[in-house]
């Protein structure tokens, strides 16, 4: 049990999508002492960096949960970029919290390591069943690598550690850039800039034949909190809402909510990605008795309702392709 009202708390990526809803649950608990580095003043892919952050700092506790990632596009373009960055900031972060003697380090780790073709749903002991798909295999090969070392730096250091694997995650707040952007954002900035340009039809990758489940951000945060406050295992723990959708389905479900009555057509020269993800939630449950709160339709109407109302504070200067 970590006590985190009484800790002095780093969250790495505290400024993003994620870690911003994760300090906002932090003040929920009233956890007062917590720092959030920036990447302006602390890279965390150099060992330097991260020991200054540390001595600068102190924690008794470290959420990480700093990335470098995107959508299919992004991963496709820079995968070296990618593995290299991911793994280089645990690994120097997790080797400075066995040299501070650190109390509990938290890891964010995600679906993407999950092999390729896992049986759905998705239980933790499967990750090394197989390679994971392609077009994200070295974002996600890299995370598995940090759920090996934190195992390890258990054994042989006694670093209390936990790594949470938390599925696609959407919301308010999302990055909507169609470059970068995953699914859920990248589909509503298409239909609602379609629906403010009149437009009858709007393109979505692949064939929309694939399954996803999705999970809303601040259930995310909640889970990832009380799991750092409650939770000491080494064994990962899936985060999720055991809910699977076909990628058409919530194309119809998404375009409904922004009101775009128009065609939607599937671009199948675009990769899909892994064919199905669908997580087994129950040690989550078990542990620590979390289970998501916010359904997806519920979640999609947030969010869409959040970039509507960005649209109208400052419209697109590029159209949606």
């Amino acid at each position: 049990m970590s006590d985190l009202k009484n800790q002095r708390v780093v969250v790495t990526g505290g400024a993003g999508f994620l870690g911003q809803a994760v300090c906002r649950q932090l003040d929920k608990l009233a956890v007062k002492d917590v720092f959030v580095p920036r990447s302006s003043e602390f890279d965390l892919t150099r060992a330097d960096h991260v020991a200054r952050l540390f001595d600068h700092a102190k924690p008794d506790v470290v959420i990480h949960l700093a990335a470098e990632v995107g959508g299919i596009g992004a991963n496709r373009l820079h995968p070296g970029r990618f593995f290299y960055a991911n793994l280089a900031m645990g690994l120097h972060l997790i080797e400075q919290a066995r040299q501070s003697h650190l109390k509990k380090f938290v890891q964010i780790g995600t679906v993407c390591s999950y092999p390729k073709f896992c049986p759905p749903p998705f239980q933790e002991s499967a990750l090394w069943d197989g390679y994971p798909e392609e077009t994200n295999a070295p974002y996600g090969v890299a995370k598995r690598a940090l759920g090996v070392m934190l195992d390890a730096y258990h054994r042989e250091y006694n670093l209390d550690s936990l790594m949470l694997i938390p599925v696609n995650l959407f919301g308010p707040g999302d990055n909507f850039d169609l470059q970068t952007s995953h699914v859920i954002p990248a589909m509503i900035r298409k239909f609602c800039e379609a629906c403010d340009k009149g437009l009858d039809e709007v393109t979505c990758w692949g064939s929309g034949l694939v399954s996803r489940e999705f999970l809303f951000v601040e259930d995310a945060a909640q889970a990832i909190v009380q799991a750092s406050d409650q939770v000491s295992v080494t064994e990962p723990i899936n985060l999720g809402t055991g809910r699977e959708i076909q990628i058409a389905d919530l194309a119809a479900m998404i375009a409904k909510i922004c009101g775009f009555t128009g065609r939607i057509i599937w671009d199948a020269s675009q990769p899909d990605g892994q064919p199905r993800r669908q997580l087994d939630t129950s040690r989550a449950k078990n542990l620590f008795g979390w289970q998501a709160k916010t359904s997806l339709e519920d979640g999609l109407a947030q969010t869409v309702s959040w970039w509507q109302k960005q649209l109208a504070a400052c419209p697109p200067a590029v159209s949606a392709k």
